[in-house]
């Protein structure tokens, strides 16, 4: 068991930091990550692109407690530019309550497009993608030791997926990330970057999300995931987008290549169950209409009682006007 144990460990690195292993594209791309890492091909994959109109409202999810987050450690932490994605490490006094068990974070990392594109996101909400997303990832503090322990174990981990969109003006928080891209420009260049309050990356609205069981994103693709993903989106500038497509590479010398387009393609839901904290806009549009119409079908039968009601009074004092005896002067 032990064996197994540090053989999974073993993948997990090569795979995530290996970065000889897999590509996006092509011949070693998501098209073909399967047939190095087969549970890249099952049933249970991440991301998906969620249906609105196919969730399920869940009246138990309650908003998740984030502890630490706001002051996530007083030293500083590491920037690190893996040749897939930019990461920033995250201590063990960042975690998060409000699941089946308490997950602490390990780090938090970014997902974006080619120069230009306004669709980098990996999730989709009605097929629509966002300019990036951003994951932090948790993991079961309850029962692993460490995130490579408890990645290959059923919900040993708990990622925070934000969509992130293009707004007008600058977002100061992603400058704490953003700003230092330039120092690690190529492959395995890391830095430092003082602590910062990590919660103002995530939208200001936390209690709309969906919850579903999926995996890493990346190979090896470990379905042991329970997602987050928040409804509403951070906002970034174009010039944050831009300095965000357009700084890293995936190559550690020359000749460089840009690091872009890290995304996986959404995957099949097959016969999951996506859950939603919130009844969407259509539903709660629908049933404020039902309700509405009753109230209207039920004034209506009202209006149209009392009416009949008068009618039938009145009839009856016509009667007994008419059947009474009559008086002599």
């Amino acid at each position: 068991m032990l064996f197994f144990t540090l053989l999974l460990e073993v993948i997990w690195i090569l795979a995530a930091e290996g970065g000889q292993h897999w590509t996006y594209e092509g011949p070693h791309g998501q098209d073909h990550w399967s047939a190095s890492y087969p549970e890249c091909g099952s049933n249970a994959q991440s991301p998906i692109n969620i249906q609105t109109d196919s969730v399920t409202f869940d009246p138990e999810l309650r908003p998740l407690q984030l502890h630490g987050y706001d002051q996530p450690s007083t030293e500083p932490l590491d920037l690190h530019n893996n040749g897939h994605t930019v990461k920033l490490s995250l201590p063990s006094t960042m975690y998060l309550e409000g699941l089946p068990r308490k997950y602490v974070a390990a780090q938090l990392h970014l997902h974006w497009g080619k120069m230009g594109s306004l669709g980098g996101s990996e999730h989709q909400i009605n097929s629509e993608a966002t300019a990036a997303e951003l994951h932090i990832v948790h993991y079961d503090s309850d029962s692993y030791n460490s995130l490579s322990e408890a990645a290959p174990k059923p919900q040993g981990l708990a990622v925070l997926g934000i969509l992130i969109e293009v707004g007008e003006t600058k977002n100061p928080v992603y400058e704490h990330i953003l700003s230092h891209l330039h120092e690690i420009r190529h492959k395995d260049q890391k830095t430092s970057v003082p602590p910062f309050n990590v919660g103002e990356l995530l939208p200001t609205r936390r209690d709309q999300f969906f919850r579903y069981n999926g995996s890493l994103t990346t190979p090896p693709c470990y379905q042991s995931v329970l997602w987050t993903v928040f409804n509403r989106r951070a906002q970034i500038s174009v010039e944050q987008l831009k300095e965000l497509q357009e700084t890293l590479f995936s190559t550690e010398e020359e000749p460089s290549k840009l690091l872009v387009q890290n995304y996986r393609a959404p995957q099949p839901l097959n016969q999951r169950i996506v859950s939603a904290s919130f009844i969407q806009g259509e539903m709660l549009s629908l049933g404020m209409g039902i309700l509405v119409g009753c109230l209207c079908l039920l004034l209506a039968v009202y209006f149209i009682a009392r009416k009949i009601r008068k009618k039938r009074l009145g009839n009856r004092k016509s009667v007994v006007f008419t059947s009474a005896p009559a008086t002599e002067a």
